[in-house]
């Protein structure tokens, strides 16, 4: 495991050794209170882009000490897809965590519901969601690297995880 210099992305990232396609990874995380972390996956490559924190070569599950269910919350894939509810437990407590990522698929389910399914081949356009609002990567999602690295976020806030199983998939 490795962590990304928080000098070069303003936050630290431990990614695993080498890169995955198509998993179902699952964990459990606990967060403090008013913590902001998340589950990146396909992040690729480990180099910021010139302006940008490492974090845009990713693709982020959010988790976010809040109990609203938008963009930036818990079970979101951030900026790109709010969660169809906040499903996740009061800061203290543990939460189990399922991402799927299968071609342009990537399914999340929090604490047993599933909140979030994304296709980003459906994401043909910089900056804009697949209804036309806007996001704000400018990176069409529909060509972003279907390998890359997993890594877990630290922001700043104490979050801690445990259990954490990764199954490829064939």
């Amino acid at each position: 495991d490795g962590c990304i210099n928080p000098h070069q992305c303003g936050h630290y990232m431990m990614v695993h050794t080498q890169q995955w396609s198509n998993f179902v990874l699952t964990l459990d995380f606990k967060i403090s209170p008013g913590c902001n972390s998340g589950i990146f996956v396909r992040t690729a490559s480990l180099t910021p882009r010139p302006g940008k924190d490492v974090g845009y070569n990713g693709i982020e599950v959010q988790i976010l000490d809040t109990t609203t269910a938008d963009y930036y919350d818990t079970g979101a894939i951030y900026d790109l897809s709010k969660p169809t509810k906040n499903a996740m437990k009061p800061a203290g407590q543990w939460n189990h965590a399922e991402v799927t990522c299968n071609g342009g698929i990537i399914d999340v389910v929090l604490n047993g519901e599933k909140v979030n399914h994304i296709d980003l081949d459906q994401f043909t356009e910089r900056n804009k969601r697949p209804d036309g609002t806007s996001h704000k990567f400018n990176i069409v999602y529909k060509n972003h690297p279907r390998t890359g690295y997993i890594g877990l976020q630290d922001h700043g806030s104490d979050c801690w995880f445990k259990n954490i199983k990764l199954r490829p998939l064939k």
